[in-house]
């Protein structure tokens, strides 16, 4: 059976993914509102494409931090991928380097930075970043990640702690015991397991620094030169405070709505973004993307480039590596409808006038 959309291979995934796992990956927080509404605010937003526009010729390639790309999707840190298949991370990397897209690691992966480096030598790599209590392992990672050639550090700012994730909650998540955080020794690589509840949240509670603020950007800019992107912003006041600090992009995100629920989806919480630090930061998003309308509509609104998560792990678990590569070349496909059939030639040719929400239309 030919696969022609995310949600295809989603049900791939389902069927082959173990239980655990699957709701690992798939789970957010709370009643899960805002999980539903990260894929649903894009339905509520309309199309209003221009015609007799020459699109017999597309280019979609975009510049992100003077790199150049092939096209403005990239894949999301998303920890603990070898739960998903045997090629893990170094699958998802290689996969986005073939497709020309930016691959970000987690902290929390099942490859080392320096493994996934040396296989996916070709690919555009940023690394994200946990601030532990244990500040040297924070520094010791950055220099890890500079040296392995990542060229951003992408530090997560939506996550003091980890959000009440109830399927792992019932399930008593624990890290598969021929797994571990590849990026630690000890029990910071071993210590995702369960004393009753949540093994990732007990891990994130005894591990992760919760007194984070913003001066620690300033820590964070004298211990490296690669810029510095925060990841989960939500707010125009937030983004400007990005700005103040000296960062080089946000992306605009929900953590895929796994931390507290009824915030709103990252494509609603864009446009206030954009529009208050677009000219001065580089905006980007995740949350939500899963056809090429999604891209379209995402970089209307103001974001540069986007990133996936479940959707490419759905591809990995599908068929590793080449699960990845086939669900990257149908989104790219699907883009492409998108931008020819809304009179765009060129990612320039996108306005914001293009993309409305359903309201406007509500009258009629």
């Amino acid at each position: 059976m030919d696969l022609v959309c995310v949600d295809d291979f989603e049900r791939q995934a389902d069927s082959k993914l173990e239980k655990t796992a699957k709701d690992y990956y798939k789970s957010g927080a709370g009643e899960q509102f805002t999980l539903n509404l990260n894929r649903e605010a894009f339905k509520r937003l309309r199309l209003r494409p221009r015609y007799l526009r020459d699109v017999s010729k597309l280019d979609i390639s975009c510049r992100i931090f003077g790199q150049q790309l092939k096209w403005p999707v990239g894949i999301a840190p998303t920890a603990m991928q070898k739960m998903a298949h045997p090629d893990g991370e170094i699958g998802n990397a290689r996969a986005a380097g073939k497709a020309g897209s930016i691959f970000i690691l987690s902290t929390l992966s099942t490859t080392s930075l320096e493994d996934l480096s040396a296989a996916a030598p070709d690919t555009l790599k940023w690394f994200q970043l946990y601030i532990y209590k244990d500040r040297s392992l924070t520094e010791k990672i950055v220099r890890r990640a500079e040296k392995a050639n990542f060229k951003a550090l992408v530090l997560t700012v939506d996550a003091p702690i980890f959000g009440h994730r109830r399927a792992d909650v019932r399930n008593k998540f624990s890290l598969p015991s021929h797994l571990s955080l590849a990026n630690f020794q000890g029990e910071q690589a071993n210590g995702v397991v369960t004393d009753g509840g949540s093994g990732i949240n007990e891990y994130v509670a005894n591990q992760f620094d919760a007194s984070i603020n913003w001066k620690d950007i300033n820590w964070l800019k004298q211990l490296t030169h690669l810029p510095i992107v925060l990841k989960g912003i939500l707010t125009a006041e937030d983004a400007i405070l990005a700005r103040e600090f000296g960062c080089a992009g946000v992306i605009v995100s929900n953590h895929g709505a796994r931390q507290i629920d009824t915030v709103p989806a990252s494509i609603e919480a864009l446009p206030e973004v954009a529009k208050t630090v677009g000219n001065d930061l580089v905006v980007m998003l995740d949350g939500g993307i899963t056809q090429g309308n999604d891209i379209f509509k995402a970089l209307a609104l103001g974001a540069k480039t986007v990133f996936i998560g479940r959707p490419a792990v759905y591809g990995l678990a599908y068929n590793g590596q080449q699960g990845v590569e086939q669900l990257l070349d149908v989104l790219k496909k699907d883009f492409e409808i998108s931008m020819a059939l809304t009179g765009c030639p060129k990612l320039s040719d996108i306005q914001s006038s293009m993309v409305v929400h359903e309201s406007t239309y509500s009258r009629l």
